[in-house]
């Protein structure tokens, strides 16, 4: 059986994956970041030589002979093969376990964001000796700050304090989608490509996530009728289930947190002025009466809705937009009440 990868060898491990290891199978709830590890791996084992790139098709899933034969092939301009799957599936499977068992030196590296833990193709994966399984959850905290911090090193570009606290709040549910919104940054960045929290804003204050904040702001004063409108939006311009769920919890703890403060004898506005990363300029009037809605126990207890809710989307059968939209609109009649 395949050891389990310790995150702190993860990044050791994308760089230069070992010798022995046949098959890498990449899962979990973040396909932007299974996507972005899987080219990692690629590069690290094949560069950037065409030859030595391999994308099969999905009838080559039917011969149980397709992977280990690509796996076994040494390349013309020497080095190992990097056979790339973008879309694991369990009909993979029995081409997989061949693959496991076959000679090398290539390397075969699938993307399984949709698996389960149900699944065949993991479980062959991660019990083989030769495969190894790697999780893509989204990143949180010091992680997420990290690989903010080093995909703007790749853009040659960095963000000040205050705009990488901002970013670390917003980001980190979509891999892809943080890239993107980094590499708008980049371009606009000021002198010696240095972000600043306004920049941040400014630019990345549209689309989905403008339209998910106005859901979250319009529920939290209870304008019901707002709040359905722009959750609506959000999800039509592209915000998932999750997204909307988590996005609405780190709005309930910030404004907790002002709440406690308000409790302590602060002003409103002096408790949204202390939260870090700082509220959006245009938001801070919502937030200040928001807070004259909400008491600290009101706030704690729908924190812990938001909890559960969150865990509802993986273990009932209810639609994720559903029970993501019934959460804001409930958070919505709540205060208008």
């Amino acid at each position: 059986m395949a050891a389990k990868l310790d995150p702190r060898r993860l990044a050791a491990f994308l760089a230069d994956p070992p010798e022995d290891c046949r098959v890498v199978l990449l899962i979990g709830d973040d396909a932007g970041l299974v996507n972005e590890r899987a080219g990692q791996l690629v590069r690290a084992v094949a560069g950037d030589d065409p030859i030595r790139i391999v994308e099969p098709g999905r009838e080559a899933a039917k011969d149980p002979g397709s992977l280990a034969g690509e796996a076994a092939s040494v390349p013309l301009t020497g080095g190992r093969c990097a056979i790339r799957l973008r879309d694991g599936r369990d009909s993979w499977t029995e081409a997989v376990r061949g693959a496991l068992a076959g000679p090398g030196p290539g390397l075969v590296i699938i993307e399984g964001a949709g698996l389960t833990g149900r699944s065949k193709l993991r479980t062959l994966v991660a019990a083989e000796a030769r495969g190894q399984v790697i999780e893509c959850y989204a990143e949180r905290g010091r992680d997420l700050v990290a690989s903010i911090q080093r995909i703007l090193g790749e853009l040659d570009a960095q963000a000040e304090p205050a705009a990488m606290d901002w970013l670390a709040e917003r980001a980190g549910e979509d891999r892809l989608a943080m890239r993107r919104s980094l590499e708008i940054l980049a371009l606009h960045a000021g002198p010696e490509g240095r972000i600043t929290a306004e920049e941040a804003m400014e630019l990345l204050g549209e689309g989905s996530l403008l339209d998910l904040d106005e859901a979250l702001l319009a529920a939290s004063l209870g304008e019901v009728a707002v709040a359905d409108r722009a959750i609506a939006k959000a999800f039509a311009e592209g915000a998932n289930p999750v997204q909307v769920l988590r996005a609405a919890l780190r709005h309930v703890q910030r404004l907790h947190k002002a709440a406690l403060d308000v409790a302590d004898g602060s002003s409103p506005a002096d408790a949204v002025g202390a939260l870090r990363p700082p509220v959006f300029w245009k938001a801070k009037s919502a937030m200040e009466r928001a807070l004259r809605i909400w008491s600290p126990g009101r706030l704690e207890a729908l924190g812990a809705a938001l909890l559960r809710a969150e865990r509802q989307t993986k273990s009932t059968g209810l639609p994720d937009e559903v029970i993501a939209r019934q959460v804001v609109l409930g958070m919505a009649r709540s205060a208008a009440r």
